[in-house]
């Protein structure tokens, strides 16, 4: 059976090392063996769709088609980016290639902010982050999804766990990367308009993107980013965005058991950030408030706020094995261990085999209708679950 790994106090952290070799489902299929054919079709194989919605129109590109039962992985941006400029080293990563060969890929473009995308009139109203998230279940509806696996960076990481909020039933799981679940103080918003005033936009969204460190020491990547931000995406539609995304409410979400009728994401989600990400301290909230029977909290060594971008071998790894943990994706080579074929594992068993001692913490059990994944538990005081922090 699949186990998740979920969260441990940061004084307790222990490190799982995720290797940057060749993939770990290499093999299991004759037509990916020259993978250098396959990569260079990755760009021919996408199909544009604009999709129409309560709220207004999405541009959505995909690739594949529905495979039986499978999810669709479904992803969302964040603000100042599009899906090209967020996922593209991701999903064009060798080793992806052979997770995305299993399902099929929809990357939907916030409104108005893919490239080429027309200015929205003076006046337009953009759409809430809520209505962002209600506008998802046509995308699934159009093209016949049975339900999705989420993958969302930033703003995009809130509009998904909003939906799957909102539309629980349509939700396999969710890779939530730099997520923030609080909204605004007035104290903060003044901060950001006045800051707004004083920066351009370009600016604006680098410092939200970028921890400072990284502003200043990884020049190349940011000059890179400042430039594509300013020239592919429509300034006045991403100012639309961004104005959105920062009067955004908290999300209504607290761990099982703290609070009567607590709301928490039901489906099986992995939190990711880098160590020097500037979204830091609101992934870790956000970890406080989830249920630890069916979460995963991934921090990510030497990276900083694209951790796609910086380290796509590590996270192509993490996500192998979360979808593993999930029931996908039947056998895995484990080189780190026997270097045979093992059956489905979830980091959590891989990093208790190498981990002398962990944090407990109680917990109540979660419960999931499709999901093939549980926590372990011990007997010493009721139920108490087992509960890990992972850096790689």
């Amino acid at each position: 059976s699949g186990l998740l790994l979920q969260e441990m106090t940061m004084a307790g952290l222990h490190e799982l090392r995720f290797t940057e070799e060749k993939p770990l489902l290499r093999g299991q299929d004759a037509e990916m063996e020259n993978s250098d054919v396959f990569l260079a079709a990755v760009d021919t194989d996408w199909k544009e769709h604009d999709i129409e919605t309560p709220y207004g129109l999405l541009h959505v590109v995909i690739r594949g088609s529905p495979k039986g039962n499978r999810p669709a992985i479904l992803t969302y941006h964040d603000v100042g980016l599009n899906h090209k400029l967020c996922f593209n080293t991701f999903f064009n990563y060798e080793d992806m290639q052979e997770i995305t060969k299993h399902f099929v890929v929809c990357h939907v473009d916030a409104p108005g902010q893919q490239a080429g995308a027309s200015q929205f009139p003076q006046g337009y109203q953009y759409p809430s982050m809520d209505q962002l998230a209600a506008m998802l279940p046509s995308v699934v509806q159009h093209f016949g999804f049975k339900y999705v696996i989420g993958i969302g960076v930033g703003a995009g990481a809130y509009v998904l766990a909003k939906f799957a909020l909102i539309f629980p039933d349509l939700v396999e799981g969710l890779v939530l990367m730099n997520i923030d679940p609080n909204g605004k103080g007035w104290i903060d918003w003044a901060a950001a308009k006045l800051s707004g005033l004083t920066s351009t936009l370009p600016d604006t969204v680098l410092s939200h993107l970028f921890s400072q460190e990284e502003l200043v020491n990884n020049t190349e990547l940011v000059q890179s980013y400042r430039q594509q931000i300013g020239s592919v995406v429509n300034q006045f539609n991403l100012q639309l965005f961004l104005n959105m995304y920062n009067s955004r409410r908290d999300l209504d979400i607290n761990r099982p058991g703290t609070v009567p009728n607590a709301k928490t994401l039901r489906c099986p989600v992995m939190l990711v950030v880098g160590d020097n990400a500037p979204a830091e301290e609101g992934v870790v909230e956000c970890n406080s408030k989830l249920d630890p029977t069916n979460t995963t909290f991934l921090k990510m060594a030497d990276s900083g706020g694209l951790p796609q971008v910086t380290q796509p071998g590590k996270l192509t790894e993490a996500f192998k094995y979360f979808l593993q943990g999930m029931g996908y994706i039947a056998h895995l080579k484990d080189r780190r261990l026997s270097g045979g074929t093992v059956p489905s594992a979830s980091m959590t068993r891989l990093a208790r085999s190498r981990t002398a001692s962990l944090t407990s913490a109680s917990s109540v059990d979660g419960t999931r209708a499709r999901a093939c994944t549980h926590s372990e538990s011990t007997e010493a005081m009721g139920q108490i679950n087992h509960t890990m922090e992972v850096s790689c």
